[in-house]
């Protein structure tokens, strides 16, 4: 799976490499690429505007249990940022489901650093995908240079340059 912040979106791949969908996403409120040291404990209303990130980089996602016993697929446990469906008791003001279908992607940041995706597309793309091993998730940077977050990209571009 890739979430590009920047892009608000998501693009799902099977093990084989093939393209299996594709959603819209919101994201965390705050720009950047890293979660802020110990935000994973704290509670939802000590974290600042700051630090309602969602953090970039490579991780093995795996589903596990969050509060209130709802299974989610937990992208980063450390930081609390998993991949879930939009809450059912978000606030109407939050307009998730409308920021969700907008162009805009500014408009896509709403969340404390987790990652909504459609309902539909969790249960019927990520959660078959997801559910029995985990996989990897890539999460694209938004100020970082994507070498920074992706050393092995960095090597590789090198590498490539000086092929014949």
């Amino acid at each position: 799976m890739i979430v590009d912040k920047r892009g608000a979106s998501l693009l799902l791949f099977g093990a084989n490499g093939k393209l299996r969908g594709q959603a819209p996403v919101l994201v965390g409120i705050a720009a950047g690429d890293d979660a802020t040291p110990g935000v994973g404990s704290k509670k939802l209303a000590e974290i600042g505007p700051a630090e309602k990130t969602t953090p970039a980089g490579r991780f093995l996602a795996k589903y596990g249990l969050a509060a209130g016993r709802q299974k989610v697929l937990w992208v980063d446990y450390a930081a609390s940022v998993a991949l879930h469906p939009i809450p059912k008791d978000a606030s109407p003001k939050e307009r998730r489901r409308q920021r969700m279908l907008s162009p805009a992607a500014d408009d896509h940041r709403i969340t404390f650093g987790c990652i909504n995706v459609p309902a539909a597309f969790y249960q019927k793309s990520v959660r078959p995908l997801f559910q029995k091993k985990g996989g990897y998730v890539y999460v694209l940077p938004d100020t970082k240079p994507l070498e920074a977050v992706f050393p092995s990209l960095r090597a590789q571009t090198s590498a490539m340059a000086g092929a014949p």
